[in-house]
C-alpha cells in the first residue's frame, strides 16, 4: 500500500451523509468506540451505548441510569478547608443488550470467519438503531442477522430489541443466549482528565430470579447505597422444535434458545428490557416496579413500541426541525444533535442532563454549566417541558447549594461546578469552586424559560427561589469599593485558562442580570418573596449592586478585557507552540497559562452573545477581532459561540467554518475522545450556530428578534421554534426571510430591528447585505477548517 492509499484508508468517512439517518456502511473495528457513542440510544432515564449485540468485540461497554452513581474518594496533594472529599462517578449498570449467537457451535464474532456485509443505521425519525450482518463462520456456515434496537421515549423504564436469524444456503443449528450481565470488565482509563474513573465491580447482588422467559437481577452500590433492578422478558418465534431454558446467578441472567433452522426459516426474538433505581425504595418495591414495566412493554408489543416511538418523534420534529440546503453535512449534523439532545433530556424527569448525556462515562457522568448555557436554550424553544424538568432538578438540589455557600462563608446558594446528585465533585478549585458564574448561568436559564413559556406557576414555585438564593450569593461575594463600584474579585470565568481573576466581564454581566431578575421577580410575587424572607431593603441592595456593577474596558486598545488587567498580560507564544501540544492543558502547567493572554474557550465573546445589549455594534466587532487572535478552542464549547458572534458581526464565512466544527465534533471525532461519549453541548451548537447565528435569533423580555443572513455555502435555511404558545417557522434565503405562524395566537416579531405582527398570513421581508470585512486572524495552526464549496461537487473541501 502506498503512503497516499494508506492515508485515504485512514481518513475515509466512518458514516455516510444523509438527511435523516446516520449510516455506518461497514464495520470499522478501529473506530468501534466512536460508533458506540454515535449510535447510543437514550431517553434521559436510561442510556445504552451501541455495543454489538454479541457483546464482543467492544470499545467501551456501557448502560447507564441517570444519576445512578458510586462514591469514590477525591485525593488532594494538600488538603484545605472547603475541598470536597468525595466524588461521584457514573457506573456501567447491568447490560441487557447482549444476545450471543452460536452457529453450529461457532460463536458469531466479527473478528473470525468472513463478514460479507455489516451495516448499522440510526434512524432519527423512527428512533431506532438497525443492524444488518451477513457472516460466514470458520466452519463455512453462512447466516444473516437483523437486529433493531430502541430505548422507549414513551415508556421511560423500557428498552427493546428485535433480533432475527436466518440461514443462507443450507440448514444450521443455532443457539441464542439472551443475557443480563452485571459488573462487566471495563477497559482502563487514560490520563486525559476528561475521561472517567474506572471502578471495579461496583454492584453487589441482592436478588436474582428466573422463570419462563423472564429474568430479573437486583443490585446495590457498595458506597452510595443506591439500589437498581434490571429485568428481561421475551417473545420468541421460530421452529416448533425449539428448546428454551432460563437461569440466573448473582451477576448473570440468561435465556438460552436452541433450534435448527432450515432454509427459509427464521428465529425471531423480541427482548423487552426494564430498568429502575432508587435510593429509598425497598428491594421488593423495586422488583415489582421492573416486573410491572416489563408487563407494560409486553402488552404494548414490539410494533406498538415502534409506533409510539415514531409518533413521539413526529411531534418533536414538528416543532424543532431545521432544514439546511447547500451543506449536506450540516443538515445531517443539526438533526443528529437535536436527536441526541432530546434523548438526553426527554424523560430525565427532574434529574440532570450530563455533559455526555447517557452515551458514555466521560467526565464521570457529571453535569456542568454546559447544560444551562448551551443545551437548555435548545430545549426551551423546542421541547420546553424537558427544560423545565432539568431546572426543577436544580431546584431540588438547592438546599445542598445553600449548604455549600455557607461552607464557603457566603450567603445564598453556590451551585456545584460538577456533580451528579448536587454535591460538589470538582477537586480543582480554580476551575471549580471559583467558577461562580454557574450560579448566574442557572438563573439565566430560569429567566429564559419563563420568558419563552410565561409559566407563572414555575416562576412562583421554582424560579423565584433560585433567583433569590443566587442573588444573595452575588451580594455577599461582591462588594462596593470606596468609589461605590460593585466588584466581584477572585473568580474564574468560562475561560479556564484564566483563573482567579478580578471582575471577569462575563461573570459580572451575568451576575448583574441575575440581581435584576431576582428583584423584578420578587416584586411580581410579593407573597412568595415574603415567604423567602426577601424585604424591600434586600431587593433594593440587589438593584444597587446591579446598577454599580464594574464592567472593565480598556480605553487604550478599545476593547473589553476578559477580566480586569487581562490585556496587560503577556501574550502566549503561539508561533512556537507545536500542533501536537494542543490542548495546552495536557502539555503546559496551569501556572503558565493563567498569566498569559491565551483563551481556552469563548469568554468575553460569550458575554457578547448572552448579554448583547451591553455592547455596541462597534465594540462587538473590535472585541471579536481581538479575541479571535487569542482563542485556541481547546474546549468543544467554544466554536458555537464564535460561530454566533462571527455571524452577527458579518463574518459569515468564518461563522460557517465554526459551525462545521461544533456540529461535526462527534461525527468526525474532531477531539479524538468521542469514545467516552458525545459532546452534548457542542452538538447543541449546531442549532445555535444556525438559529442564533445565521437566523440572528435573540429572545428577551417578551421580544423575539431575528437578523438573518446566510454564508455563501448555505442557499436556504429554515427552522421551527416555540415561543409563548406559538409555533413559528422561519425560512431564510440570500435575499429574503419568510415568517410563518404554524400554530398559536400570533405574536410581534422583529426583523433586522423592524417590528411586525405575525398572524394568519406569512410575512416576507428583504435581507440587506453587509459589506465585506477583512477576516480576523486566529492563532497559528488553530484556524477552523474552511467549509468553502466547489459548485460542481457541492461538498466541503478538506
Amino acid at each position: 500500500m502506498t503512503e497516499r492509499e494508506g492515508r485515504i484508508a485512514v481518513d475515509r468517512p466512518v458514516f455516510t451523509v444523509e438527511p435523516w439517518c446516520v449510516r455506518e456502511p461497514e464495520l470499522r473495528l478501529d473506530r468501534l468506540a466512536q460508533s458506540e457513542s454515535v449510535f447510543a440510544l437514550s431517553n434521559g432515564h436510561l442510556g445504552m451505548r451501541a455495543n454489538l449485540d454479541e457483546g464482543e468485540p467492544h470499545g467501551l461497554p456501557g448502560t447507564y441510569l441517570n444519576s445512578f452513581f458510586e462514591l469514590r474518594p477525591l485525593p488532594h496533594a494538600e488538603t484545605a478547608y472547603g475541598y470536597p472529599e468525595s466524588g461521584q462517578t457514573v457506573i456501567n449498570v447491568t447490560n441487557g443488550k447482549v444476545i450471543r449467537l452460536l452457529v453450529d457451535d461457532e460463536p458469531l464474532d466479527v473478528r473470525y470467519g468472513r463478514v460479507h456485509h455489516h451495516e448499522r443505521v440510526l434512524d432519527m425519525r423512527a428512533g431506532t438503531l438497525t443492524r444488518h450482518v451477513e457472516w460466514t463462520s470458520p466452519a463455512d456456515k453462512t447466516i444473516k442477522v437483523t437486529s433493531v434496537r430502541l430505548v422507549s421515549l414513551t415508556q421511560r423504564a423500557v428498552a427493546a430489541i428485535c433480533y432475527e436469524v436466518e440461514p443462507v444456503g443450507e440448514a444450521v443449528r443455532v443457539v441464542a443466549q439472551s443475557e443480563l450481565v452485571a459488573n462487566e470488565a471495563l477497559p482502563g482509563g487514560g490520563k486525559d482528565p476528561r475521561s472517567s474513573a474506572i471502578l471495579d465491580s461496583p454492584l453487589v447482588s441482592e436478588e436474582h430470579f428466573a422463570n419462563g422467559t423472564k429474568v430479573l437481577l437486583l443490585h446495590r452500590t457498595r458506597q452510595s447505597g443506591l439500589r437498581m433492578a434490571a429485568g428481561m422478558s421475551h417473545h420468541i418465534d421460530g421452529p416448533e422444535s425449539m428448546a428454551i431454558e432460563t437461569e440466573s446467578s448473582p451477576d448473570v441472567g440468561r435465556l438460552t434458545i436452541a433450534t435448527r433452522l432450515e432454509p427459509g426459516q427464521k428465529l425471531c426474538i423480541v427482548k423487552y428490557l426494564a430498568y429502575g433505581w432508587s435510593s429509598r425504595r425497598s428491594r421488593p418495591a423495586l422488583h415489582d416496579q421492573v416486573v410491572g414495566a416489563l408487563a407494560g412493554a409486553r402488552q404494548t408489543g414490539w410494533d406498538g413500541l415502534l409506533n409510539e416511538q415514531r409518533e413521539y418523534l413526529d411531534a418533536f420534529w414538528e416543532g424543532a426541525d431545521v432544514e439546511v440546503e447547500g451543506d449536506a453535512e450540516i443538515q445531517q449534523a443539526v438533526r443528529f444533535g437535536l436527536f441526541h439532545i432530546l434523548q438526553a433530556g426527554a424523560r430525565a424527569e427532574r434529574r440532570m442532563i450530563p455533559a455526555k448525556g447517557l452515551t458514555g462515562p466521560g467526565y464521570d457522568g457529571h453535569t456542568f454549566w454546559d447544560t444551562e448555557t448551551f443545551v437548555l436554550p435548545v430545549l426551551t424553544y423546542t421541547s420546553p417541558s424537558a427544560a423545565a424538568d432539568t431546572l426543577a432538578w436544580r431546584h431540588m438540589t438547592l438546599p445542598l447549594a445553600c449548604e455549600r455557600a455557607r461552607q464557603l462563608g457566603l450567603h445564598g446558594a453556590a451551585f456545584p461546578w460538577r456533580t451528579i446528585r448536587g454535591q460538589e465533585c470538582s477537586g480543582y478549585w480554580p476551575a471549580g469552586t471559583a467558577a461562580f458564574h454557574i450560579n448566574a448561568d442557572v438563573s439565566d436559564a430560569i429567566v429564559r424559560y419563563v420568558d419563552a413559556t410565561r409559566d407563572e406557576q414555575f416562576e412562583r414555585e421554582i424560579g423565584l427561589d433560585i433567583l433569590v438564593q443566587t442573588a444573595r450569593l452575588w451580594r455577599s461575594l461582591g462588594h462596593h469599593d470606596v468609589g461605590g463600584v460593585f466588584r466581584i474579585d477572585g473568580v474564574t470565568g468560562p475561560d479556564e485558562y484564566s483563573a482567579i481573576a478580578d471582575n471577569n466581564v462575563y461573570t459580572n454581566l451575568m451576575a448583574r442580570r441575575n440581581l435584576q431578575a431576582a428583584a423584578e421577580t420578587a416584586m411580581r410575587h410579593p407573597d412568595v418573596a415574603d415567604r423567602l424572607g426577601v424585604n424591600a431593603e434586600e431587593a433594593a441592595s440587589w438593584r444597587d449592586a446591579a446598577a454599580a456593577m464594574l464592567i472593565p474596558y480598556d480605553d487604550r486598545l478599545g476593547v473589553h478585557p476578559q477580566s480586569e488587567s487581562f490585556t496587560n498580560h503577556a501574550r502566549w507564544d503561539f508561533a512556537s507552540t507545536k500542533p501536537d501540544h494542543y490542548p495546552l492543558l495536557l502539555n503546559f502547567p496551569y501556572f503558565d497559562l493563567y498569566r498569559k493572554q491565551v483563551v481556552k474557550q469563548a469568554d468575553l465573546v460569550l458575554a457578547m452573545h448572552l448579554c448583547g445589549e451591553a455592547f455596541t455594534d462597534e465594540q462587538k466587532e473590535r472585541n471579536f477581532t481581538y479575541y479571535e487572535a487569542l482563542t485556541v478552542r481547546d474546549s468543544s464549547l467554544s466554536a458555537q459561540t464564535q460561530a454566533v458572534i462571527a455571524a452577527e458581526v458579518g463574518q459569515l464565512e468564518l461563522a460557517h467554518d465554526y459551525l462545521g466544527e461544533t456540529a461535526l465534533v462527534d461525527l468526525h471525532d474532531l477531539n479524538h475522545n468521542t469514545r467516552d461519549g458525545l459532546h452534548i453541548a457542542s452538538m447543541a451548537g449546531a442549532w445555535s450556530g444556525l438559529v442564533a447565528g445565521f437566523g440572528g435569533m435573540r429572545a428577551r423580555r417578551g421580544e423575539l428578534r431575528f437578523a438573518p443572513r446566510l454564508p455563501g455555502g448555505i442557499s436556504r435555511l429554515a427552522f421551527r421554534m416555540r415561543y409563548r404558545g406559538n409555533l413559528i417557522k422561519v425560512g431564510v434565503t440570500g435575499e429574503e426571510a419568510r415568517y410563518e405562524l404554524l400554530d398559536g395566537p400570533g405574536l410581534a416579531l422583529w426583523h433586522h430591528g423592524e417590528k411586525f405582527t405575525l398572524a394568519d398570513e406569512a410575512v416576507e421581508l428583504p435581507i440587506e447585505q453587509v459589506p465585506a470585512r477583512p477576516a480576523p486572524a486566529q492563532p497559528a495552526g488553530r484556524e477552523p477548517t474552511p467549509r468553502r464549496f466547489d459548485p460542481h461537487v457541492r461538498a466541503p473541501r478538506r
